[in-house]
């Protein structure tokens, strides 16, 4: 039987949020998100992430320096080492106001460009100083190797059910370079990256209107820049993000300095692998989900579906420095 870690969690939360021990009058923990890969609750002003099993200790202990170290960045933990609930690992975090998605025109886009640019920027190894020690160095970004566990959600799907729109997913993704598909080291050199990045990783800290802030560590390592601006390059290439959102967080991304794509000119060269993997990665999700709930593809999930069906291998010439 699983034992549910969400008691232990949110007592960790309700500690860390009232360290002296005074009665709590606020109100009992609230469940942010509860899934195979992470719970996270959150008790007044602390959030409580309790990460996958079987976490690596020393690669998040390394994330959690690299947030602690850049608080221009990232909301910064509550303390640089995780805490152990049974066989999970869990962090602390001050509460962030997230986006509202109820107003997508207020969506934060030159705020994720600016942010992004700044981390890509930082180098990869810690300060050292008379008081603080050099920082772990980081481990490899998992975007790729989260993509890959997206195309392995779907192959097994597909073990009890089909669907046509499976193929293209599967082609695309079989036609893009081994270390997209995490089958094969990256290319460098060698960059601090997020690793998964979307609007719901954005908060404003402090609470409810500092600046915004980039969240959830867990992907955060060295790596291919452009795969931080593959989610909403890949949206937009698919007509699912509009062309002024696109190129405002594009703009602020160049103007802040970003190295993942030139400062003038076309960007999709360099973006062109990694928003191919998001394609696939994004509709692979989609269309298992649609297979275990026995439904037809949204207007969203249809897109995706199509944008890999148009897809095709890369041309070298798309993709200087990435070998295939």
């Amino acid at each position: 039987m699983t034992v549910s870690v969400l008691p232990p969690l949110a007592a960790k939360a309700r500690g860390a949020a009232h360290p002296d021990g005074t009665p709590c009058a606020c109100t009992a923990a609230v469940t942010l998100a509860d899934r195979p890969d992470a719970t996270v609750v959150r008790h007044a002003d602390v959030v409580a992430k309790a990460h996958a099993p079987g976490t690596d200790r020393a690669g998040l202990d390394a994330r959690l320096a690299v947030a602690a170290r850049l608080p221009d960045v990232f909301v910064p933990p509550l303390g640089t080492a995780p805490l152990t609930l049974g066989d999970r690992l869990a962090t602390l975090w001050p509460y962030g106001t997230p986006v509202d998605p109820h107003t997508p025109d207020a969506a934060p886009w030159e705020a994720a460009g600016t942010l992004l640019a700044r981390l890509h920027r930082t180098p990869t190894a810690g300060p050292v100083t008379a008081t603080l020690r050099a920082a772990p160095a980081p481990p490899p970004m998992r975007g790729p190797l989260k993509a890959a566990r997206a195309l392995t959600r779907l192959r097994t799907a597909l073990t009890t059910a089909g669907t046509p729109a499976a193929p293209p997913v599967l082609r695309a993704w079989a036609a893009l370079p081994a270390w997209a598909r995490g089958a094969a080291p990256m290319p460098g050199p060698a960059t601090l990256c997020h690793g998964d990045v979307h609007l719901g990783q954005l908060v404003r800290h402090p609470a409810p209107d500092g600046p915004w802030r980039l969240i959830d560590v867990d992907d955060l390592g060295v790596g291919v820049p452009a795969w931080d601006l593959a989610r909403p390059a890949a949206w937009y290439a698919c007509g699912l993000l509009p062309p002024d959102e696109w190129t405002r967080f594009l703009t602020a991304y160049r103007a802040a300095g970003g190295p993942a794509v030139p400062g003038h000119g076309d960007p999709w060269p360099a973006l062109d692998v990694p928003a191919r993997a998001l394609t696939a990665q994004t509709a692979a999700v989609a269309v298992a989900k649609a297979l275990a709930a026995d439904r037809p593809l949204d207007e969203v999930a249809a897109a995706l579906v199509d944008a890999c069906a148009r897809m095709e291998r890369a041309p070298a010439e798309l993709t200087p420095g990435f070998p295939t």
